[in-house]
């Protein structure tokens, strides 16, 4: 079954996690374009500034003070949109908290709170979505991330949240599809964004930590969830260079496993002494209403990876091209197998 989803300027989008990063250059380009947008975050203060922004350039926005852990407010956060706008057309499961840290080091308690967090405030952000959706049709977009594809190391739980988010999104899609949902269901699984992730991320490093390269800018991913709440995509890699190395892990998994060893610790730490900041696990940042953190070096404002993965004849080229640098990679296990 053709699912057919409406245009931007006559959707009603949810959005959680909506007061920074990739969230808040969401909501902003959607009330652009001239969706009505329904905003959650834990941050009633920079919820008011952001739905005031948004107003004060002539978009129509709500907001909601909501935990995403929290069953309860996510289905308060569902019917808030219903009752303001008659309706719910896609919903954006972006909430998502981190800390750096070693696994056998870091304390018990605060990966369950990513969990908590990245896991289940996905599963009661999309439980309270698809009764909705069923309705009338529409869009569910869930945050992944390329270590959905390939965990790296000091961020273990995150990295085993996003699979675990990346699970839960692949088998709801196939039980939605089976019984004939008008729901179309992706997976957004960006690279490093340059987004204040790293300054709210909890740190248990003596340095402050910093994205590893190439970086790229969160307006990519909105546009990205912005073309998936149009139309149907079963899932998008933001960043031809966090696609490329979850190629070579599937090919080559213990030389990625060794290149990451070697390259992925010192890439994600700077040579700033550690702030002592709690993060954002339990609470809201103190300052947010930002979409870009504090990395000095270069930001991709495109990438050409993504966009080709939006056109059908670029998609071809583009898997071409992938089908080529895959087989390039089988072929240099082999000879090393040799």
């Amino acid at each position: 079954m053709g699912i057919k989803l409406k245009r931007l300027q006559d959707q009603v989008i949810v959005i959680t996690g909506a007061t920074s990063g990739i969230g808040l250059a969401t909501a902003r380009r959607a009330a652009e374009r001239g969706a009505r947008v329904v905003l959650c975050s834990r941050n009633e203060p920079e919820l008011q500034q952001t739905v005031s922004q948004i107003e004060q350039a002539g978009g129509t926005a709500r907001f909601v003070v909501a935990d995403v852990a929290n069953r309860a407010d996510m289905e308060r956060l569902a019917a808030t949109a219903v009752e303001e706008f008659g309706g719910l057309d896609s919903w954006v499961n972006n909430a998502g908290v981190s800390f750096y840290g070693r696994l056998t080091e870091v304390a018990i308690e605060d990966m369950r709170q990513v969990f908590e967090v990245n896991f289940w405030g996905t599963v009661h952000g999309t439980r309270a979505a698809i009764p909705r959706l069923r309705t009338s049709g529409g869009a569910l977009i869930n945050i992944g991330s390329i270590v959905s594809d390939r965990a790296i190391p000091l961020q273990g739980a995150y990295s085993a949240s996003k699979h675990a988010v990346k699970g839960f999104t692949d088998a709801l899609r196939m039980e939605l599809e089976e019984e004939g949902a008008p729901v179309s269901v992706t997976l957004i699984k960006p690279s490093t964004i340059d987004t204040p992730y790293f300054q709210h991320a909890k740190n248990y490093m003596d340095v402050e930590p910093k994205p590893p390269a190439p970086v790229y800018a969160p307006e990519v991913v909105a546009n990205a969830i912005l073309r998936a709440a149009e139309h149907p995509i079963r899932d998008i890699t933001i960043g031809g260079g966090g696609r490329f190395i979850t190629a070579l892990g599937t090919a080559l998994p213990r030389f990625t496993d060794f290149y990451m060893e070697r390259s992925m610790f010192s890439s994600q730490r700077s040579d700033i002494p550690a702030q002592g900041r709690p993060g954002n696990l339990y609470q809201p940042a103190a300052q947010e209403n930002q979409e870009r953190g504090d990395y000095r070096g270069h930001v991709m404002e495109s990438s050409m990876y993504t966009e080709a993965a939006f056109s059908p004849a670029k998609a071809l080229l583009a898997a071409g091209l992938g089908l080529v640098v895959f087989a390039g990679i089988r072929s240099l296990a082999h000879s090393d197998e040799d």
